[in-house]
């Protein structure tokens, strides 16, 4: 569906230099850094308070751009790029986004209120995902910027679209309800946050309705009265209420004990028992919002099902802690930790403290804050609130950080205070052995990086960490595409838990790349990802005959590689009308899997009773110059066979043969599609790819104990190892049961203490002693300046890069990823 430059610029009306009308437009950029696929990519150069668009347009030219929104044209411009001439780039974004969203006649829900827009969205979306293939914006794009982006998501297999939107003036509302042009509304309360822009609450809550145009209904909570009497002013309300029993959903008989909660909600004329994984009063409210919209837009589209109840009650139970927000983790010192440096303002403050309060019981209630930015109001006032609310949640010690605090310090009066300028003091003068026995509230604004407070104090327990760094992976597929030509589509394997990394986080933002198609290996790995909500096409590259039954049911499309399988294919899909459509595989050299050269009649025989998606080969040798010849007769062949299944059908077929380092190597054989593996983790054999690809994976864990050992004396099993000289010897909590081979024992393997002070060097670097234990390791840490029991221990990742990791077990990068046990946890990190 994608628009192109000279139909952009009817729908502007700008002027300018096209060139080029007919050229394609699938990517909205606004940042030139962010370029995955320039030929078909339009660039807006938006004027900000820190950086001008104009100023890049270079860079995004370099990147491959050919096409721009600019409020200025270039003093040079290049004679094959289009440039469009706007009044203000940022609203032609807009605009171009809203044509694009007129597109689709689904339903869309829009959020927008001061607080919990970004969970109501992610907690609505994990009710409804295998129900509904969803789109919505990415974490929490509701800005004039964000939202125009997240539209141009939206694509033909969407049933449903969630937006959030937010506002900080007057004015701005009008401009994100012409994008996202919602059909339901959902407010979910009035607050403090962004204040700054309004004369009071009753002004913000009138701009932020302006979002709800073209709703015809509008889910809000009737508890609040203010919004109860706006909302009963537009005839469109849909209200809930815990309060009154005229609302149109009522929630009741709410139970909260230690750990979860538990309602009832009259819903038409059903009564449904909901469970939810919560009990603070914040979560409550987000998920009763998140589940009256979903049992909404489920019997908007028919009559509520029976079905559709019981999935609700069961994802409802499962919803997942959403990590920009409240996150209650085990400290030091028997200390339980809360992180909620996301939001800075008063409302959200109560919502913590409350929480807190619930969390604490036989704790003493700690809070280290810094700055609130949100709040609109004067500093002594806020200073005042602040105390006020710290007194009434009973705050037994409170930490101040920043001069604004330093200077009302009388304000504070009856609370037990501590006051430091900056957040570097605080990490100075407190150290974990100041917390015992405490509930830590840890709140402010996140220019004061307050996340470094809250590493000191969290507990490190097993501390065997694979830490996921997405935002490099979104880095290392854009590389990637940044070499194809056009037109070409991507395939991602996403099989063995994607590479050791974890299989449905990984395809979530793949599915949001917008990748073509996904690949697993067996059958099973398709069927968790479609249970976990991938609506993205999957192929099976393994598949067993006993297993057709269920990709079919799951709509996974096999690999056939054999007579065999084809004719147990066959059998299997003659009884169905709507069978997946196939992959056909060809051995061209490999002699792994694949039909021969001399099956391809048989194949054809056939095609009336198969629907082909593609024809494909795998190169043995693409990585090996040394193997040149052998791998151009490899395509040769592969052109041979698939020209003639092509000659055989009378519509398009997907052609492909490049992985990973194919891609980089052979670029000429690109075709219609390459299959993107082990790149994506960012190891390729390729010097000018690998010197631009980031790592994903970093494997760390922990030191458990620090020891010193004499001339003569054994560390480990069966005394493999006898120190000839005085030694410090730290025993890491990873061993053999981790993915740590027992390979690297006495010596071959090496590991990389991380100093708390981040001035790394060689000296880190320490070799295993001993034989590596299923739980445990021993590594030597005699040279080491200063190392404690605590510290952080790298296996792979930014000081030992996981091809070095691998070199050592005379392996490769696959072997190492894809051998990470499943016991050791894994954490999503981005930057975005």
């Amino acid at each position: 569906m994608a628009f192109t430059i000279g139909e952009i610029a009817k729908i502007l009306g700008g002027r300018g230099q096209i060139v080029s009308p007919e050229a394609p437009i699938r990517q909205l950029l606004t940042d030139s850094r962010n370029v995955s696929f320039g030929a078909e990519s339009l660039f807006f150069a938006i004027p900000g308070t820190q950086h001008d668009g104009h100023a890049y347009i270079d860079q995004a030219l370099q990147a491959g751009v050919r096409c721009f929104v600019v409020e200025k044209m270039p003093q040079k411009t290049t004679a094959d790029a289009n440039f469009i001439l706007v009044p203000v780039a940022i609203r032609a974004l807009q605009q171009v986004a809203a044509a694009h969203r007129g597109l689709f006649d689904i339903p869309v829900l829009g959020i927008t209120g001061s607080n919990g827009k970004t969970i109501v969205k992610e907690w609505l979306n994990h009710l409804l995902q295998t129900q509904m293939d969803i789109v919505r914006s990415p974490r929490s794009y509701n800005s004039q910027i964000g939202v125009p982006l997240s539209v141009w998501e939206m694509d033909a297999r969407h049933e449903l679209g969630i937006f959030e939107a937010g506002i900080s003036q007057p004015g701005e509302m009008e401009y994100l309800q012409k994008v996202i042009q919602p059909t339901i509304g959902l407010f979910t309360n009035i607050g403090h946050p962004h204040s700054e822009g309004f004369r009071d609450d009753a002004e913000k809550l009138q701009e932020k309705m302006h979002l709800f145009t073209s709703c015809h209904r509008i889910i809000y909570c009737a508890d609040q009265p203010e919004v109860q009497r706006f909302m009963q002013s537009t005839g469109k309300g849909f209200s809930w209420s815990r309060e009154h029993d005229q609302a149109d959903v009522c929630v009741r008989d709410v139970l909260v004990d230690a750990t979860s909660t538990q309602f009832h909600i009259q819903f038409q004329s059903h009564l449904i028992h909901l469970h939810i994984p919560f009990t603070d009063a914040a979560s409550i409210e987000n998920a009763i919002h998140a589940i009256v919209a979903a049992l909404l837009i489920r019997s908007a589209a028919g009559s509520l099902t029976d079905k559709d109840i019981t999935t609700i009650q069961t994802r409802a139970s499962g919803l997942p802690v959403i990590s920009m927000r409240l996150e209650l983790k085990k400290g030091v010192q028997n200390c339980l930790i809360i992180n909620d440096s996301y939001s800075a303002d008063l409302a959200s403050l109560e919502i913590a403290l409350r929480f807190q309060a619930q969390h604490g019981a036989g704790l003493h209630r700690t809070i280290i804050f810094a700055a609130f930015d949100e709040t609109g109001l004067q500093d002594a006032a806020l200073c005042s609130a602040i105390a006020q609310l710290l007194k009434r949640y009973h705050i037994q010690r409170a930490i101040a950080i920043g001069d604004m605090y330093m200077s009302h310090q009388s304000l504070f009066s009856g609370i037990d205070m501590q006051f430091v300028p900056d957040t570097e003091t605080c990490l100075r003068q407190f150290k974990q052995s100041a917390f015992h026995n405490e509930v830590i509230l840890i709140k402010g604004a996140r220019r004061y990086k307050l996340e470094r407070i809250s590493a000191l104090l969290e507990a490190k327990t097993h501390g065997t960490v694979l830490r996921v760094h997405m935002h490099h992976l979104v880095h290392n597929l854009h590389v990637y595409r940044s070499t194809l030509k056009p037109g070409v589509k991507t395939m991602v394997m996403v099989k063995a838990f994607s590479y050791g990394s974890g299989q449905a986080e990984i395809a979530r933002i793949l599915s949001h790349q917008r990748v073509d198609y996904l690949a697993v290996a067996y059958a099973d790995e398709g069927v968790e990802l479609r249970m976990q909500g991938i609506r993205l096409p999957i192929m099976v590259m393994n598949p067993e005959p006993d297993a057709f039954a269920n990709m079919i049911a799951h709509n996974l499309e096999p690999e056939l590689y054999s007579k065999r399988i084809l004719q147990a294919w066959l059998q299997e899909t003659q009884a169905h009308v709507d069978s997946p459509a196939v992959h056909l595989k060809i051995d061209t050299g490999m002699h792994r899997l694949g039909f021969e050269a001399e099956d391809i009649n048989a194949i054809i025989e056939h095609l009336p009773r198969l629907r082909i998606a593609s024809v494909f080969t795998h190169l043995s040798a693409s990585d090996d110059k040394a193997h040149h010849a052998f791998t151009q007769e490899q395509l040769k062949k592969f052109t041979q066979a698939a020209d003639h299944i092509k000659q055989a059908v009378d519509y398009p077929i997907i052609l492909h043969a490049l992985n990973s380092s194919g891609i980089s190597h052979y670029p000429d054989a690109q075709f219609d599609m390459v299959r993107l593996g082990i790149g994506l983790y960012g190891v390729d054999p390729a010097d000018a790819i690998q010197s631009k690809l980031k790592p994903v994976s970093t494997f760390e864990t922990s030191i458990a104990q620090i020891k010193d050992i004499a001339v003569g004396e054994s560390v480990g099993y069966s005394r493999s190892f006898v120190a000839d000289k005085p030694m410090r010897i730290a025993t890491i909590n990873l061993g053999y049961a981790d993915g740590f081979s027992r390979e690297l024992s006495n010596g071959r393997g090496q590991v990389a203490i991380i100093p708390a002070d981040g001035k790394f060097n060689q000296q880190y670097i320490c070799p295993v002693v001993g034989r590596v234990c299923m739980d445990m390791t021993m590594i030597d840490i005699t040279q080491v300046p200063e190392v404690h029991e605590g510290d952080i221990v790298e296996i792979f990742g930014t000081h030992i890069s996981i091809q070095s990791h691998a070199a050592m077990r005379n392996t490769i990068a696959y072997e190492v990823m894809t051998g990470i046990s499943q016991r050791v946890k894994r954490v999503y990190e981005s930057e975005w």
